[in-house]
């Protein structure tokens, strides 16, 4: 239970990926830690209510009544996320509103593990060509660390989480700690090779690297993948990482976590004596008591827009536009991901082939733009990796208007031919203008301000959009595929669910929020191990890197406290 009287060694804002991770290294280290989850309670197994059912068993097989899809408009804006297995695990935009000057797509979970239980769980690390770019091109500001900072971080996260993958030597995509890839299907073989014999550019596929359990290592309280890609309902078999399955549990086991759910922390407490926050201001969810809970040190996991949130609502004399904002740049910077863009085609042969169980992973051809000699295109900077699949067909088409009878019943049996897509994910360049900002006119109703929106795609990432389509078709027309189409569905900025850059980390105060060790700058008790931290995006999804960071500045402020007892 959590208590307001006791001061922590620590507290933990939010559950989610990076907040696990900062939960179990500073508990592991010995401190005290209170965490705080603004959403309900989610226990590993027990509250995973249709990780076991089949389509059959849903009510409405899949769609929702108007009355129910109403409810989650902007979340369902994904195409995906609100389906009727998996819809409880994100929030209700009538109770959870928001605001767009521009349209941004902000994805949410309010629930202990947050988006750890519904995150696509593709995991790749960083390089110096990202840590580098900014610097290099003159573009935003640089960042404070470089690979060989984070590399030994990323071998800690992932041999502890079990990541699934293929070594390949590439310097814009490191290898890391993997256990043995997930495998090609044969059309997925087919193109890898055609790929090989038809481009000099170091291009290549490989299978998707993910948090999945395989292999023979043991990782406590959880088992391998079973290969049913039901993951976004929450995993009973713990054989993907989310913190309800893995960094909770550890952080449990040494006896010094407490965690309190429905806990909306607003804002962050200062002292203006001794220049660092004291502890936070809490709503309950449910009961909307006012509270209060004081620690030493601070870390803010909420995600990139409610970091940025909490810290703009944490006003003082010494603050008066958010703490840790005397550069101006909290709240700024917001990126994500591009993508839905590339080419689909239909594919000959194989049909005396097929695949067994429901991978829950695709393909990857990591970025192969703007890393030198050939590579180099003149119409935009960094560049972009694909994922997608080869899968095929099923008896749906076969419903033609002319088909009926014994011929109809016989191929509803047969699986249908075979198809092959790739979707480039592209990386956004970080831009000042792209900001979110709080209107205290349109209060939640927990009496807090909402957020409003601000954010667009610019010249670079259209231009890099048509390398992706062109680039896509290019390489499945050369492998022989027939009736090669592209397509570019933009959407807008946070529909990849990679909101970033809020509270950027860089080396000038003035230019930035966080330090090289995730701390503000102006109140080094304060950490920022979310997107918010992140000086620039790269092209590869995230998560990772959050966890390597996170793992990180936790030990980095274990080691503070210590030197300061």
């Amino acid at each position: 239970m959590a208590n307001q009287n006791e001061i922590y060694d620590a507290i933990v804002v939010g559950s989610g990926i990076s907040g696990g991770w900062a939960a179990k290294e500073l508990c592991e280290n010995g401190l005290k830690t209170l965490v705080l989850e603004r959403g309900r309670m989610v226990k590993h197994i027990e509250d995973y209510p249709t990780a076991n059912l089949d389509p059959w068993d849903f009510e409405f097989k899949g769609n929702l009544p108007k009355e129910e899809q109403a409810k989650q408009l902007k979340q369902g804006r994904t195409g995906y996320t609100t389906a009727e297995p998996h819809r409880h695990f994100f929030v209700n935009d009538l109770v959870h509103p928001y605001n767009e000057t521009k349209r941004f797509d902000w994805m949410r979970g309010y629930h202990v593990g947050g988006r750890s239980l519904m995150w696509g769980r593709q995991s790749y690390r960083l390089s110096d060509y990202d840590f580098e770019a900014n610097k290099k091109e003159g573009i935003a500001v640089d960042w404070p660390v470089r690979y060989k900072d984070i590399s030994p971080w990323y071998d800690k996260v992932e041999e502890y989480i079990g990541i699934s993958g293929e070594s390949l030597g590439l310097d814009v995509l490191p290898d890391g700690i993997f256990s043995p890839p997930m495998e090609l299907n044969c059309v997925e073989t087919d193109l890898k090779e055609k790929i090989a014999e038809n481009y000099d550019d170091g291009r290549l596929l490989t299978i998707g690297r993910v948090a999945h359990i395989t292999g023979n290592k043991a990782h406590e309280g959880r088992s391998n993948c079973q290969f049913r890609n039901r993951c976004m309902r929450g995993c009973p078999f713990g054989a993907y990482f989310s913190s309800n399955s893995s960094t909770l549990p550890a952080a449990e086991r040494t006896g010094n976590l407490t965690l309190r759910p429905n806990s909306i922390v607003h804002e962050v407490m200062y002292d203006d004596a001794t220049g660092k926050a004291t502890g936070v201001k809490v709503i309950d969810r449910e009961t909307n008591e006012k509270m209060e809970f004081k620690a030493k040190v601070i870390f803010l996991c909420a995600s990139a827009i409610a970091t940025a949130g909490i810290l703009m609502q944490s006003k003082s004399d010494r603050f008066p536009n958010g703490m840790g904002n005397d550069s101006g740049e909290l709240g700024r910077n917001i990126m994500d991901h591009h993508f839905k863009a590339g080419a689909t085609a239909k594919v000959d042969g194989f049909t005396d082939k097929y695949y067994k169980g429901r991978r829950p992973n695709g393909i990857y051809i990591p970025r192969f733009r703007n890393i030198g000699g050939k590579t180099d295109a003149p119409n935009f900077k960094r560049g972009y990796g694909y994922q997608g699949g080869a899968s095929r067909g099923n008896w749906e088409e076969s419903i033609a208007e002319l088909g009926y009878g014994k011929e109809l019943k016989k191929k509803v049996t047969e699986p249908g031919g075979w198809t092959i897509g790739l979707m480039g994910f592209g990386e956004c360049l970080p831009y000042h203008e792209n900001k979110m900002t709080l209107d205290y006119d349109k209060l939640d109703q927990w009496g807090l301000p909402t957020y409003t929106f601000d954010a667009e795609w610019k010249e670079n990432e259209w231009e890099m959009r048509k390398d992706m389509v062109s680039q896509a078709m290019d390489m499945l027309t050369k492998a022989g595929f027939k009736d090669v189409q592209p397509w570019d569905d933009p959407g807008a900025p946070g529909l990849g669910i990679h909101e970033m850059g809020t509270a950027r980390m860089g080396n000038d105060p003035k230019t930035s929020v966080c330090n090289k060790n995730n701390q503000l700058h102006a109140v080094p008790n304060v950490y920022c191990t979310d997107g918010s931290f992140m000086t620039s995006a790269s092209c590869v999804n995230p998560s990772l890197t959050y966890m390597a960071f996170s793992a990180r500045a936790a030990n980095h402020a274990a080691e503070q406290l210590k030197k300061e007892a």
